[in-house]
């Protein structure tokens, strides 16, 4: 497996490959890999004949008052889970070999304002941009992306499909814990009790998905989920939400393919979770 710091060695190690007929797949994380991670890394090592892997905490994506510098790092145990799965190529540059200028942003509009978008409005421009970056570098044939953060994909499907990126942009399901919790970096942040407790956020959306039929009014999906969620006192909603899978959007009525989303708080730790309707 080959480790590579710097855009110029990473372009010229892509060059190699150039015209013999060899697929090419990517997977961009901030690091401290989880098996979430390696869902998407055995995914791509599965169907492509390459495989690179980013791990770079991208700055742009953070707000000031958000854990840019405590996000948890481990790079020797990254990169030897990434050897271990069948890695090519690891990337890991350093916040300078990135941005010269942190004054050009891509950016697209309306998928980005609703849900996480709204706590934070500067969010998706920053994993935009990294990720058009990181694609130029590495011409992906295929780039893998988790469900769990599915406004994260939808906005890069189709931020990717009108930039005419010719990249296919596969989802790879929720990998969850023994108890539900679907897994994340920032788990590691929990409490004892709060990680005893962060199940409830799968729980209610089990139970939403088993209630959900068509013609049924949103509010009432939502209000169901709400209230189990908030059945446990260290659970603290940022939104639970209902929207429609092609923009977005809020709906009134679920008769279409719809995601069903939360984002919730245990102390400071903010965890996502959804599911699809109708897909």
């Amino acid at each position: 497996m080959k480790t590579i710091k710097t855009v110029k060695e990473l372009r010229e190690y892509r060059k190699t490959f150039d015209g013999k007929g060899v697929s090419i797949g990517f997977v961009p994380t901030m690091g401290y890999l989880h098996d979430g991670h390696m869902a998407l890394v055995d995914a791509s090592v599965k169907a492509n004949d390459i495989t690179f892997v980013s791990i770079f905490v991208n700055p742009t994506q953070f707000a000031p008052n958000e854990d840019l510098e405590s996000y948890p790092r481990d790079l020797d145990r990254d990169l030897k889970l990434c050897e271990e799965h069948g890695v090519d190529c690891v990337f890991t540059p350093d916040p300078d070999e990135m941005y010269q200028n942190q004054k050009t942003y891509v950016t697209i509009e309306d998928l980005g304002a609703h849900l996480c978008g709204k706590s934070r409005p500067t969010h998706f421009r920053g994993v935009l941009t990294v990720l058009t970056k990181l694609f130029h570098f590495t011409r992906p044939d295929r780039a893998y992306f988790g469900k769990k953060d599915a406004q994260q994909y939808f906005i890069v499907k189709k931020g990717m499909k009108d930039l005419n990126f010719d990249l296919e942009i596969c989802p790879v399901d929720t990998v969850r814990e023994a108890d539900g919790l679907a897994t994340s970096s920032r788990n590691v942040y929990l409490s004892e009790e709060e990680r005893k407790a962060a199940p409830i956020i799968h729980q209610a959306l089990e139970h939403g998905e088993a209630s959900i039929v068509k013609g049924m009014k949103a509010q009432d999906l939502i209000d169901q989920i709400t209230k189990e969620i908030e059945s446990e006192p260290l659970a603290k909603i940022d939104y639970v939400s209902v929207v429609d899978q092609e923009d977005l959007a809020p709906v009134e009525v679920i008769d279409g393919p719809v995601l069903v989303a939360v984002a919730v708080f245990f102390g400071k730790t903010r965890l996502l979770d959804n599911f699809f309707y109708g897909e």
